[in-house]
């Protein structure tokens, strides 16, 4: 059942990036960065717990890493532009 959470956190975590990507908040990105480390949390306890082998567990991982971080670079980057060109107030967000 624990796997079950695991994945279904894993890839909200790469849609919620994606949407990230298209509309960017300070909020947003601390929120994605809250699924990555819940995803990060439950596969090390799954690999500890099933006692697995480590090595396809960890290449699994790192590849969501990667593909999780270049979107939240790029939706970062993204917000960074809006807010130097004054097209997004940090201050006035809900």
């Amino acid at each position: 059942m624990f796997v079950v959470l695991h994945v279904a956190v894993a890839l909200s975590s790469v849609a919620y990036a994606l949407y990230l990507y298209i509309a960017p908040t300070q909020i947003k990105l601390y929120t994605a960065a809250v699924l990555v480390m819940l995803t990060l949390a439950s596969g090390t306890y799954l690999v500890i717990t099933s006692h697995s082998r480590l090595l396809p567990a960890c290449s699994t991982g790192l590849v969501y890493l990667g593909i999780v971080s270049a979107q939240l670079l790029f939706a970062r980057r993204k917000l960074a532009r809006a807010v130097a060109t004054d097209k997004i107030d940090l201050k006035r967000q809900p």
